[in-house]
């Protein structure tokens, strides 16, 4: 108990990137320069979007919730790691540790929730296409988007509430640039058995299901458009959800990328830079693969500028 109590006190160092002194201004200037496009990019997207009633669609809504949840998603670890790299300073509290994992833990689970359910919306888009409107009723979408939040919103609870029950040793260093759940878990001193069930039940119910459906929906959609006869029909049809795409696979090879690295080299900084490619560089990129090939999005964004 003594030492719990310790912890609670002293906190944790997060021991960010790279320790070395003068690598902290580039990495304070390439951070900040990340965080303004995400910030910018994303809430542009939503101001288009909602501006213009031609993207009033099931599609741009899941879109502008995508854009709105990656927002949250990087303003839960680059703000808290500019300050520490600013003031010269490691140290983030007890509270505010458990609070960054649960909200990193619930935009994570948003992320990957919302991309599944736009993978189902292309689905009825390319395969079901005279029922779409019917089947993507505003009453459903709204409630997809409520659904994943009132999952992940549960999840997040729970893996909080976990944390909270571990004790911890005096000094602990986190070998990452932000309070990571499976790190925290690991580094204290009681016995993580049932954070660890906790945690693999998570990643199976809301990481391997997810995927398993937005592997399914593009089975279909493959298949729906190889019976197309016309090459532009075939091309049509797989530009639409080609940015989709584009975004899902930059998303889970990330993740999966950072989670081999770490059961390669544990503990080590070499996964905390792999972590930016999904926590901070996805986000920022998911605007620009979204309206590179979307002319009703650029037409928006620029009626928005004039």
């Amino acid at each position: 108990m003594g030492a719990e109590n310790d912890t609670r006190l002293s906190g944790f160092l997060l021991l960010g990137i790279s320790e070395d002194p003068g690598l902290q201004p580039v990495l304070f200037g390439l951070f900040l320069s990340m965080y303004l496009i995400t910030v910018l990019g994303n809430l542009l997207l939503v101001l288009a979007t909602v501006s213009d009633p031609r993207l009033h669609t099931p599609m741009y809504f899941f879109l502008c919730n995508l854009s709105l949840v990656d927002v949250g998603f990087t303003s839960t670890t680059v703000p808290n790691m500019l300050l520490n790299i600013h003031t010269h300073s490691q140290a983030i509290s007890y509270a505010g540790c458990v609070t960054q994992t649960h909200f990193f833990v619930l935009f994570s689970g948003l992320d990957i929730f919302l991309l599944t359910v736009m993978a189902y919306d292309r689905y009825v888009a390319i395969c079901h296409p005279l029922r779409y409107t019917v089947i993507m009723s505003p009453w459903l979408c709204v409630c997809l988007v409520l659904g994943s939040w009132l999952v992940n919103v549960t999840d997040s609870l729970l893996q909080s509430l976990m944390v909270l029950r571990l004790s911890y040793c005096t000094h602990v260093e986190i070998p990452h640039f932000f309070c990571e759940l499976n790190q925290v878990v690991h580094l204290a001193c009681s016995d993580p058995f049932l954070n660890d069930l906790v945690i693999y039940f998570g990643v199976l119910l809301l990481v391997c299901f997810p995927l398993a459906g937005i592997l399914y929906s593009y089975s279909k959609i493959v298949a729906s458009i190889r019976a197309i006869s016309s090459a532009q029909g075939k091309y049509k049809a797989f530009s639409t959800c080609a940015s989709h795409l584009s975004v899902v696979s930059l998303f889970y090879c990330t993740v999966l990328g950072v989670y081999l690295s770490s059961s390669v080299t544990p503990n080590s900084h070499s996964t905390a830079t792999a972590s930016v490619m999904y926590s901070v560089v996805t986000p920022m990129l998911n605007p620009f693969i979204y309206s590179l090939r979307n002319q009703d999005l650029k037409k928006a964004l620029r009626r928005l500028f004039t």
